[in-house]
């Protein structure tokens, strides 16, 4: 369970991306969890300043903003993702437990889902709470134009709440004419971040909405920018912290100053004001000039609730894990030199911002380090020492490969379509594909007979560059 103490002590290690979304039944009508859902993701205008709209942004379903997607605790739950986009995407379910299959990593749990493409998810969510959905492909760039959206697992046994408010806290990177501008700095990023140019909740600026007077309201916040830190408070009405990145709280307290990272969530309970009219705000009081995020007006007679009488959230089945036979490893992050931008799988930065352990994280993008051999046959049969210099990526590249392949290749989870796409691009091309031919190999049979140029190859596999 969730303690004040815990909940503080880690705060400022969330999540690496972030959603987004709206109010249920105010922004666009929720997806329902009980039956098969379709999910379109599109370009769109988007009205996010008094400029106009904005062009090019991303969204997901029929609407500007991302539908908020509803599931029960413990009920199935399937959609299906279909690509408008002109690129690859998936859909990653932030925070859920569900099965790898449906995490939708690529090439680690799934294929990416190309641009007329669909993929089937399926899972039964094991915890209530707030969650959300975004893509793990080319992350920055469609994140950072809008494809993010808030997930609300419902558990039957929840308090009865007057009213229940989704909110989206995000920046968009946006320039005085209101239309994008580069999603990140490589200076800024290596260090606190990129910071948005323009401040939002569910795609507005400062929005407000109406809730009932003396009413309790389910405050369901994610903070899905990635990078801004926020230090909420609550101006003009009370507020308890009953939730924290799905989980109830234990003990619940005052929201007062609680800092909370990119792509973690937040559930208020929010007590109105008494009088009709009056305000309360939802404030960032992170930096040197305070933020209004959001404001709530109340309505009508006022109902006189008491936050001391809501019954508890039900706990989500955790357990707690054994740590007595642990092993500690180190996971200390620093920042790395800077690189030139490169290509990358899934549209990737190309940058080392970080080092782990003070080791830069490898690189994704291939390059130098992908490099394919090749051994021509002896009289034998058997595979010969390499007759031929490395094949480099940019090679294949320049004689027309398609960068969707290279990608493939530059990851171990893509080799094996990558060597039956490789002996048709091989052919086409009139490339010879190089093989390095490893005793524990097997992509050889994979291309038998495929390659026909000199000198022959049997397959195709990824080795790393030596020293």
């Amino acid at each position: 369970m969730l303690t004040r103490r815990t909940l503080m002590k880690g705060a400022l290690v969330a999540g690496a991306y972030a959603g987004g979304m709206g109010l249920a039944g105010q922004l666009g009508k929720p997806a329902s969890a009980k039956a098969a859902t379709t999910l379109l993701t599109r370009r769109t205008d988007a009205l996010i300043t008094d400029k106009g709209p904005t062009r090019a942004a991303m969204t997901y379903g029929g609407a500007e903003v991302p539908p908020v997607l509803r599931m029960r605790r413990g009920v199935p739950f399937a959609l299906r993702l279909e690509n408008g986009l002109d690129e690859p995407t998936t859909v990653h379910w932030h925070g859920l437990r569900i099965d790898n299959r449906m995490d939708g990593v690529p090439f680690l749990t799934q294929p990416y889902v190309y641009g007329g493409d669909g993929f089937d998810y399926a899972f039964t969510p094991p915890d209530a709470g707030t969650f959300w959905y975004h893509p793990h492909c080319n992350t920055l760039e469609q994140m950072g134009r809008g494809l993010a959206g808030v997930i609300v697992v419902e558990d039957p046994a929840d308090p009865v709440f007057d009213a229940e408010i989704v909110l989206n806290l995000r920046d968009w990177r946006l320039g005085g004419d209101g239309q994008f501008i580069a999603q990140f700095k490589p200076r800024d990023a290596a260090r606190a971040g990129t910071f948005g140019t323009v401040r939002t909740a569910n795609w507005r600026q400062t929005p407000q909405y109406d809730a009932p007077a003396g009413g309790l309201v389910r405050l369901r916040i994610a903070a899905t920018d990635v990078t801004r830190i926020l230090t909420l408070n609550v101006d003009g009405a009370d507020a308890l912290v009953i939730a924290a990145d799905g989980n109830p709280a234990a003990d619940r307290f005052a929201l007062d100053h609680l800092m909370i990272g990119p792509g973690q969530r937040l559930d208020l309970a929010l007590r109105m004001p008494e009088t009709e009219g009056a305000i309360a705000a939802l404030m960032d009081l992170r930096g040197t000039k305070p933020t209004t995020l959001v404001t709530f007006r109340a309505t009508g007679a006022s109902l006189k609730r008491n936050l001391q009488d809501l019954p508890a959230l039900a706990a989500n089945p955790l357990s707690e894990p054994d740590l007595s036979a642990a092993t500690e490893i180190p996971f200390i992050l620093s920042a790395s030199a800077e690189e030139r931008p490169k290509d990358g799988i899934c549209g990737s930065l190309g940058y080392n911002f970080w080092a782990i352990n003070k080791v830069p994280w490898a690189r994704d993008e291939g390059g130098q380090d992908l490099y394919l051999q090749c051994r021509e046959p002896d009289a034998a049969g058997a595979p010969a020492p390499p007759a031929r210099p490395r094949l480099q990526a940019d090679q294949l590249q320049q004689a027309g490969a398609s960068p969707a392949f290279l990608r493939h290749l530059s990851h171990p989870a893509g080799r094996e379509g990558a060597a039956r796409a490789g002996c048709r691009q091989s052919r086409r091309l009139g490339v010879p594909l190089p093989h390095h031919r490893a005793p524990e190999d097997r992509h050889d049979e994979l291309c038998a007979g495929g390659i026909t140029s000199p000198p022959s190859c049997s397959g195709l596999t990824r080795a790393s560059t030596p020293a």
